[in-house]
């Protein structure tokens, strides 16, 4: 096995957005950010994915300030977001001007790790982030491009080492393989992880994979055998089910094959004491769901990834069709083979998993269909993997109608999205964050700047009375 592997812990970011839909608040985790400072992970992911709906959305939170205070609270840990290419945090294409402004942010505000993919796989819509990322590097900046790893007829090995050439050739300085479901097996990751190696030769390979299918730790250990260099756990309370591999079992694993992982066991030990209540307070509220946290071996059939399951699993709560689940999960696959194969992350995992939900719940397929199915079919997401399936797509289109190469709009740099912002929030913009903020999650952004103006001025309020 190599002598050095490094870890990623994924708590504050994809741990809980995987068990808990992203519902955990900064205030959760405030006062053991200091502590985590001192564990020597490769990284720690905070950002991005779907923190920064939820923080505008259900928590109340400024993203940005979000990232200033974890930056604060961890000098010398290198913080990671997972960004979606041209979609940035949000489920539309956004212009190129744009992307590069929220990458500007995004470093300014503290990120060193910018985990780069495209749903689709789709790399022309990954260029302008990792341009940007180039553009606005500091010393502890990593521009890391990322494969949306699934399987299916028009997925293959071959197919998968030829675009990580492609990433290398691009320029990013690690490439990351995205396992969202949890459905590589420890046969698959040999045969990748070798072949990729073999074609790119020392560039960094990090394995991001989830427990949902009980493959993780097999599959994390071959991956070790095969030559990747990094990998990406969770603190053990916030771990499995439909989370990442435990970060102390790993660790204390790997220690006993004399590799040398770079952490602290005394701190990381501290880090699970100090989640294992916040995480019991949230199974206790029903926020946490035994089904998240249980294996499914049944995901191999699904290739569900865990933020998915818990976003459905919440919707379906919410319409009180919790004894629909069975049924939108035999769909899955189904809608998936219609679009082409697409591999299941953000957004494709949620316009496939909310199409296979309307699908049961009308009791006809595709009765309904989704703004954002019908764009896809239209080309604005990008090329689909494989063949999608011709009636729906005379369905969406009209007969002979054929999706429209999206890039080419994509690259627009008119400064017209910001303009808009502008005239939309007046007073309410305080920064050029704020504006972002507004442009990716518009009806969200102006709530939370109009509570937040709200609390300013009743704070005010307070305080003249009390004078």
């Amino acid at each position: 096995m190599k002598k050095k592997v490094q870890i990623t812990e994924t708590v504050l970011r994809d741990a809980n957005q995987s068990l808990m839909a992203t519902r955990l608040p900064y205030s959760d985790y405030a006062d053991i950010l200091s502590t985590m400072d001192k564990a020597g992970y490769y990284s720690v992911e905070c950002w991005g994915g779907a923190t920064f709906d939820s923080c505008l959305r259900y928590l109340g939170e400024d993203p940005w300030e979000r990232l200033r205070n974890i930056r604060k609270n961890m000098p010398n840990t290198r913080l990671q977001m997972l960004l979606r290419g041209q979609n940035l945090l949000g489920y539309k294409h956004y212009h190129d001007d744009v992307v590069e402004k929220f990458v500007e942010l995004s470093i300014k505000n503290g990120i060193d790790v910018i985990r780069i993919f495209d749903a689709l796989n789709d790399f022309r819509n990954i260029k302008t982030a990792l341009e940007a990322t180039k553009k606005y590097a500091n010393k502890r900046t990593v521009a890391s491009g990322c494969i949306s790893y699934t399987q299916s007829p028009v997925h293959t090995v071959a197919k998968y080492v030829e675009m990580c050439k492609e990433l290398k050739n691009m320029g990013f300085d690690t490439i990351c393989l995205k396992d969202m479901a949890g459905t590589m097996s420890p046969n698959e990751a040999e045969g990748l992880i070798k072949g990729i190696k073999d074609a790119i030769g020392e560039m960094p390979i990090i394995l991001h994979t989830h427990c949902t299918t009980g493959m993780a730790y097999m599959t994390l250990t071959k991956a070790i055998e095969s030559g990747v260099d990094v990998i990406d756990t969770a603190t053990s309370c916030f771990s499995n089910g439909t989370s990442q591999a435990a970060t102390e079992t790993m660790f204390y694993a790997l220690q006993q094959y004399g590799i040398d992982t770079g952490l602290n066991e005394e701190v990381i030990n501290k880090v699970n004491d100090y989640f294992k209540p916040i995480k019991q307070k949230y199974i206790d509220s029903g926020l946490i769901s035994p089904k998240s946290m249980a294996t499914d071996s049944q995901a191999l059939v699904y290739k569900v990834p865990g933020g998915m399951l818990s976003n459905m699993i919440a919707n379906l709560k919410d319409m009180n069709a919790m004894d629909k689940f069975d049924e939108a999960l035999l769909e899955i696959p189904n809608v998936r083979k219609d679009l082409g194969y697409p591999p299941l992350v953000t957004p494709l995992s949620q316009m496939v998993g909310n199409q296979a939900v309307t699908n049961v719940l009308m009791g006809e397929r595709y009765k309904q269909i989704s703004k954002e199915v019908k764009n896809y079919f239209k080309g604005e997401y990008g090329i689909a993997p494989g063949e999608v399936s011709k009636e729906l797509e005379t369905k969406i289109l009209g007969e002979g109608g054929k999706p429209t190469d999206c890039r080419a709009e994509d690259s627009k740099r008119t400064g017209e999205e910001f303009k808009k912002a502008k005239e939309a929030l007046g007073d309410l913009c305080r920064s050029e964050e704020d504006m972002m903020s507004y442009i990716c999650f518009p009806d969200q952004a102006e709530k939370f700047f109009k509570d937040r103006l709200a609390k300013e001025e009743n704070i005010a309020t307070y305080t003249i009375t009390e004078a």
